[in-house]
């Protein structure tokens, strides 16, 4: 009996294990794994040009603005003192003589009133005296004499309390002030332009950009689409020399230009277009600017050879336009180059 059992459990294990087998035989097999699909590199895109002759040309291309060229700066020279009123603003138009700024008199309007009084009744007194003796004429006349003095010092004083204006003109510039505020002698509170008489005044941060700019170099005009020609009248070279800090500093960035015929819309303040031509060459090499690089002093330029090489060339760059740069060595005509 217990080799029975024993034949029994050893067939039970045979059994397990034929149905373990038989279970594994219906599994899917594993499928092989695919292939990276191959990806062809990505063709380079250059930006190109070919190297062509031509002209080739420097010039100074910026904005000025119209200025009066004679102008009337209104100061106290005297002395100075408080202020009454202003009685003008920028922008207004005045004639030579009008009032311009005036100062608190202090009662000295009154003081001249009673002096011209004075000096009426000496004059007065003087053509009573025609027919008197001499020396009641003398008397009267020398008495008459003393009044005119004290009439014509108290006027000086009295005009020194106002301020005129010294020519016809636009008022382009007031002293922000208010009644009360003290002013000094020489300080400027008005300035006075003629606007019949216009320039072009051209400033620059760097005086290198105008450095190449002669006296008499033509300029061309651009206001509201209507174009004129001018002439450089002045570079900072030939600036007249000052001993004022602020007008030396202004001069050694502007050129002044003249303009004979004004546009038609030229006015004080107006901005215009010029271009100032410093240089010009014809039939020379040339490439644009951005095909040129630089790198540690070494010039050279990109060169694409067959539609897909690039190889890399030494050049000498000569005159550098706005643009384009003139290649002196290095490059022929229809070579064809990358830009940057």
């Amino acid at each position: 009996m217990f080799r029975t059992i024993k034949q029994a459990a050893a067939l039970g294990l045979a059994i397990v294990l034929s149905s373990t087998l038989a279970g594994c035989s219906l599994l899917p097999q594993e499928e092989e794994a695919l292939k990276p699909p191959l990806v062809k590199p990505a063709q380079e895109n250059y930006t190109t040009v070919k190297v062509e002759k031509g002209s080739i040309v420097k010039a100074i291309s910026s904005s000025g603005s119209f200025e009066s060229i004679r102008t009337d700066i209104s100061q106290f020279t005297g002395e100075g003192g408080r202020i009454d009123k202003i009685l003008v603003k920028q922008g207004d138009t005045v004639k030579k003589g009008d009032i311009l700024v005036q100062l608190i008199l202090d009662g000295l309007d009154l003081q001249l009133k009673e002096q011209q009084l004075e000096l009426e009744k000496a004059r007065y007194a003087f053509r009573q005296t025609q027919d008197s003796d001499d020396q009641a004429l003398s008397i009267a006349k020398l008495k008459l004499e003393i009044e005119q003095i004290k009439y014509e010092k108290l006027s000086k004083k009295f005009n020194s309390k106002q301020l005129y204006a010294g020519i016809d003109g636009q008022v382009t510039f007031v002293e922000t002030l208010k009644a009360g505020d003290n002013v000094d002698a020489y300080q400027t509170l008005v300035i006075i332009a003629d606007p019949s008489q216009l320039r072009i005044a051209l400033r620059v941060d760097n005086p290198n950009d105008i450095r190449e700019v002669d006296v008499g170099a033509t300029a061309d005009i651009t206001l509201n689409d209507e174009k004129v020609v001018g002439k450089v009248v002045q570079t900072p070279s030939s600036s007249p020399t000052t001993l004022n800090k602020d007008l030396a500093e202004k001069y050694a960035k502007t050129l002044y230009i003249e303009v004979p015929k004004l546009p038609l819309k030229a006015e004080i303040g107006s901005i215009a277009g010029v271009k100032i031509i410093t240089q010009e060459l014809d039939d020379v090499l040339k490439i644009p600017r951005s095909g040129l690089r630089s790198y540690l002093g070494r010039n050279f330029v990109r060169v694409l050879e067959d539609g897909k090489s690039l190889r890399e060339i030494d050049v000498e760059p000569g005159l550098v336009g706005s643009t384009e740069v003139e290649i002196i060595k290095g490059l022929q005509v229809d070579q064809v180059i990358v830009l940057q």
